[in-house]
């Protein structure tokens, strides 16, 4: 049987499907179906509201909207008026929960631009208070359904990070499986099926009450300039249960590449799948397209999906060599990410000192170094060096103005007068003179250093020397 008989096979009704030797699946649906049962007489799955609320979670739950902070919602209360008003009103907001008569607010919509500069991205902003409740079912559900994910799926889970999502794929690739099908869902947040979504929910959860509080979420609408949209699909980026619902939709998708033996990492709605030839690749995308549209009932956006070589796609801001034994590196668009962010905080910038600036600088800094060290090509990092060190003695250039000042600038810094004097008054640019040979001497790599400016490059290689002498560590002798 080729794969696009197995393709077949999948699309069939449950009923119908067959195994070797012409047998009916009928011990796995007994199985379920002895599971199922075993869970429906489980007292704990019949009273999770009780779980929810309980007062240790409870206060977990404001520890972690506290540290969150965010934005007021849609009444304008800040995290700092939550606990005040908790003290009054719980005792309420207990009852109703418990009695499944609470209706969550409206959430406030919002739009932030896309890190490509194309479009927006809408965000949903609820209120504290039920921010405050959907982290305490967060922390009740998730281990829940955790346990049974995809050991594929990497996004949003405990223990597990983007990291070891790339480290995944780059086996896959080593591996020789060396095409991939990069699958973009289309606005998958907003088209999330409700009924889908908590067929498969109640699967698990059989507390009417939070079922019933969960499809309350999924439709509570969108307050957007004062106008209340109602919401009949989709669920609102922003809330702290959104990643662990989209987790459980996808979850049956991680299912049928499992079942069909296919090499994926997925992370969230992002989803890659491994495979030996261009031209499996094309059968997978076909088929798997079908199984997104018929099973799951969500879009996939053909102009951002391809079947391509590995090295020629992004994933996770990563990208990978084309070697046998592919190394992973920055993707170009990372690149062109971080340095908008850098002109951003330099623009804010303007007027102020360069150590202010430096210092501005130096958590973005450390973040997006911290983020890319699984980067084994380094270029990039010297590259970015250099660019950032030019940005900044443009500054300089442009504070010090008038030629005349520049000149006894470039020579308290070393300069000698005639080549100062000449530099100073060659007539061009702040971004051509932060380039010279004049500034980078006079403002050399080692001042930067000196004035507590951070290297990427550098940052990048004390992860290296640290990750060796993790590992080279020899074991301590107990006595």
């Amino acid at each position: 049987m080729d794969e696009g008989d197995a393709d077949r096979m999948a699309e069939r009704p449950e009923a119908y499907r067959k195994v070797a030797g012409g047998t009916r699946e009928k011990k796995d649906r007994e199985r379920q179906a002895s599971t199922g049962e075993m869970e429906k007489t489980q007292p704990e799955a019949m009273r999770l509201m009780e779980e929810v609320l309980r007062r240790e979670n409870l206060i977990k739950a404001l520890r972690r909207v506290r540290s969150n902070k965010g934005a007021p919602g849609v009444d304008g209360m800040t995290v700092e008026q939550l606990t005040p008003y908790l003290k009054e009103q719980w005792a309420r907001i207990r009852e109703e929960l418990l009695r499944g008569t609470y209706e969550p607010e409206l959430v406030r919509g919002v739009e932030i631009p896309k890190p490509n500069g194309k479009g927006v991205r809408p965000l949903g902003i609820s209120t504290v208070l039920d921010r405050l409740i959907q982290q305490a079912i967060l922390q009740v559900l998730s281990p829940i359904f955790d346990p049974h994910f995809s050991g594929s799926s990497y996004g949003f889970r405990p223990g597990r990070g983007c990291h070891d999502a790339l480290k995944a794929a780059q086996g896959h690739v080593e591996a020789g499986y060396r095409w991939v099908v990069d699958v973009d869902l289309d606005k998958f947040f907003d088209r999330v099926n409700h009924d889908v979504l908590m067929a498969r929910v109640a699967r698990r959860v059989k507390d009417k009450r939070l079922l019933r509080l969960l499809r309350r979420y999924l439709e509570s609408g969108v307050m957007v300039g004062g106008v209340n949209q109602g919401r009949e699909e989709g669920t609102p980026q922003g809330g702290p249960l959104s990643p662990l619902l989209s987790n459980i939709l996808l979850d049956e998708l991680d299912k049928e590449l499992e079942r069909r033996g296919h090499r994926f990492c997925r992370y969230a709605d992002d989803c890659n799948m491994y495979v030996k030839s261009k031209a499996a690749g094309e059968r997978v995308m076909k088929s798997i397209t079908r199984f997104l549209v018929r099973r799951l009932r969500l879009r996939v956006n053909r102009d951002k999906s391809a079947v391509d070589r590995p090295w020629k796609r992004d994933f996770l801001g990563y990208s990978m060599t084309w070697h046998h034994q592919p190394r992973l590196k920055v993707a170009s668009e990372s690149i062109n990410k971080a340095k908008a962010h850098i002109r951003e905080v330099i623009r804010k910038g303007r007027g102020c000192s360069l150590r202010k600036v430096m210092e501005e600088l130096t958590p973005l800094l450390r973040g997006w170094v911290n983020y890319f060290r699984l980067s084994a090509v380094k270029i990039a990092f010297e590259e970015m060096d250099g660019w950032i060190r030019r940005k900044l003695r443009s500054i300089l250039w442009r504070q010090w103005k008038k030629p005349r000042t520049r000149a006894k600038k470039l020579m308290e810094r070393g300069i000698d007068k005639v080549r100062a004097y000449t530099s100073a008054y060659n007539g061009r640019g702040a971004w051509w003179n932060a380039g010279a040979s004049h500034m980078n001497a006079a403002i050399s790599t080692k001042w930067f250093a000196q004035e507590g400016l951070l290297s990427l490059l550098t940052e990048v290689q004390r992860f290296v020397n640290l990750s060796r002498t993790a590992v080279c560590r020899p074991a301590r002798t107990v006595v």
